[in-house]
């Protein structure tokens, strides 16, 4: 199936709408909660109904946060045997 610029689209529907000035202070307020914010990255990374520009941004911030999560796990793990090296010693 092409599309109107001759361009195949192979079934995959993306909605390229665009994302409102409201709908961004929304989207901004709902990052507040806890806990459905990283629900809401989800859906609105992967559901489908997302305008594009919103999934491309959901998609940036899971990964930015996985990133800070590895980072946290790795400086913590050194953070932790540094201490843990530190009181060996004073045994």
């Amino acid at each position: 199936m092409e599309n109107q610029n001759g361009v195949q689209s192979y079934g995959v529907v993306k909605n390229q709408s665009v994302v409102s000035i409201l709908d961004w202070i929304l989207t901004f307020l709902i990052m507040v909660l806890p806990i459905v914010n990283i629900v809401m990255l989800f859906v609105w990374a992967f559901g489908g109904n997302a305008p594009e520009s919103k999934a491309n941004w959901a998609k940036a911030r899971l990964l930015m946060c996985l990133i800070g999560v590895i980072l946290v796990v790795f400086f913590g793990s050194i953070f932790a045997a540094a201490i843990m090296s530190a009181l060996g010693n004073l045994m």
